[in-house]
């Protein structure tokens, strides 16, 4: 029987810049921490953060939760002094902007971009992501960036500070959480997702109340505490909980959709 909670995260303490990844306009970087292994660290100084570091925590531990594997996520901890020696401005000044606590996923070295003209998913497994991205809500598992990789022939989730998108204006979130997730039309393993059924069934089961608040109070208070229109941490902590108790519950609305936009599909 899975736990009702779940396992804490570590602290760690950057020691060392490595390299920048340019993928993207947040400027991750690879670093080295004082336990000695090498982290992708995704910066609080960075655009749309600290609200992409609170969706990357939430939704790679829900997809934890749930079975899938995830590299194991960390808090990494920047202190004033570091990075004064960096050359480059654009990233001197991030990781100024970027003093205290971010997060760190461990580094998959020697890992593999997942490509779906190459690798072909079993269809439980492949409906099995789907319904995690229809749940949080992740826009960025698209052909064009699968944001999956294989390491020791294994699929490995990353990635998803895009998710919970819905919390960069908390317009309407109680409404949000009962509608369909219409990206999912766009999702890379949309087409060989035939067991979405199954999967509901299966990870409705799991994903509990208590198990959604053990994740979203992981979250540290300072994350919350960034243009945040809750009057407390406590509320803006319930407000998470009740929106992702909501759209689990309602599982069916983007359930749906999914199995409609598919049927259009192939």
């Amino acid at each position: 029987m899975l736990k009702e909670t779940v396992t804490p995260i570590r602290t760690v303490h950057v020691t060392r810049y490595v390299t920048p990844l340019r993928e993207g306009g947040s400027l991750p970087a690879i670093a080295e921490a004082d336990d000695g292994f090498l982290y992708v660290i995704k910066f609080r100084g960075a655009g749309q953060a600290p609200k992409s570091l609170v969706a990357e925590l939430i939704g790679g531990e829900i997809a934890r939760v749930l079975g899938f594997k995830v590299p194991e996520i960390v808090f990494a901890e920047l202190d004033n002094s570091f990075g004064r020696a960096e050359p480059d401005k654009e990233i001197q000044d991030l990781l100024k902007a970027s003093t205290g606590l971010n997060i760190g996923l461990h580094y998959l070295s020697g890992s593999i971009t997942f490509d779906p003209t190459v690798s072909i998913l079993d269809p439980l497994l492949a409906s099995q992501v789907v319904w995690l991205d229809c749940l949080i809500t992740n826009v960025d598992r698209t052909f064009r960036n699968t944001n999956m990789l294989l390491w020791h022939k294994e699929l490995w989730l990353i990635d998803h500070g895009a998710s919970i998108y819905f919390h960069h204006a908390w317009q309407n979130w109680e409404e949000q959480a009962l509608r369909p997730f219409t990206h999912v039309k766009d999702h890379v393993l949309l087409p060989g997702a035939s067991e979405l059924t199954a999967t509901d069934m299966k990870f409705k089961s799991i994903l509990t109340e208590a198990r959604i608040r053990s994740i979203v109070n992981m979250v540290p208070d300072e994350w919350l505490l960034v243009d945040s229109p809750f009057t407390s941490v406590d509320d803006h902590r319930k407000a998470y909980i009740r929106f992702l108790t909501l759209r689990t519950a309602n599982s069916a609305i983007f359930v749906k959709e999914a199995q409609h936009a598919r049927e259009i599909l192939i």
